[in-house]
């Protein structure tokens, strides 16, 4: 979406002041709505961030008039301001409680499983008859060490 308008108005209106001939005779003899409809397609997406011409604006070369590309470069070296947050609501005890009820259980199983408990647990898998991938299990049987080789600690 290109910039409005009566932004590309003001724009040149700015730059008129400011470099006066030097920057509207650039465009003599070419129809100047032509031209800002040009400036206005290349600064599409300003409108939301009007900081940017702001910057360009207060940020000019002392002699020579922008093209509408250097116009756009000092755009964009706007410093981009950043966003205050709002700090984190606090937690409630009653929810903070209830979640750690619910992580103990999950907390027990992965230190039991800690060390070789995973293997053993694997292999405890298998001799019920169960599917394991081999490569899952021949990592389990070195890690409990079933056929002499010390491979994991």
């Amino acid at each position: 979406m290109s910039l409005p308008v009566a932004w590309i108005d003001k724009i040149f209106t700015k730059l008129t002041l400011v470099y006066g001939r030097d920057f509207l005779g650039r465009w003599e003899g070419l129809d100047l709505n032509a031209v800002k409809s040009d400036w206005a397609h290349e600064l599409a997406g300003f409108e939301r961030f009007p900081e940017g011409i702001a910057h360009a604006l207060t940020h000019l070369d002392l002699v020579k008039p922008p093209t509408v590309f250097q116009f756009r470069d000092l755009a964009r070296k706007a410093p981009v301001s950043q966003a205050r947050q709002l700090p984190a609501p606090p937690a409630s005890q009653a929810v903070v409680a209830e979640q750690l009820k619910r992580l103990v259980p999950q907390l027990q199983r992965g230190q039991a499983q800690a060390g070789k408990g995973w293997a053993h647990a694997i292999l405890k898998r298998v001799k019920a008859g169960e599917r394991v991938n081999p490569t899952t299990v021949r990592f389990a049987r070195e890690a409990v060490d079933t056929d002499g080789r010390q491979a994991w600690s």
